[in-house]
């Protein structure tokens, strides 16, 4: 199954941050993926194929 993903989507991932939030906003993609935390700020950069396992699902699309 494919998820359709893109810039500035907000996916909630499985696992929370530690600030306790599970959302997150894409902010760069390319063979990493960087996400930023909508409650605290801080940036996480992984591989794609790391945030696909762990993304859980997309909680809202951009609209551009």
């Amino acid at each position: 199954m494919e998820k359709e993903y893109g810039m500035h989507d907000i996916v909630e991932m499985k696992k929370p941050h530690p600030c306790g939030s599970r959302l997150f906003q894409i902010t760069r993609m390319g063979a990493d993926i960087k996400i930023r935390c909508t409650e605290c700020d801080r940036v996480i950069m992984m591989a794609r194929r790391d945030f696909e396992k762990r993304m859980k699902k997309i909680k809202q699309k951009n609209e551009v």
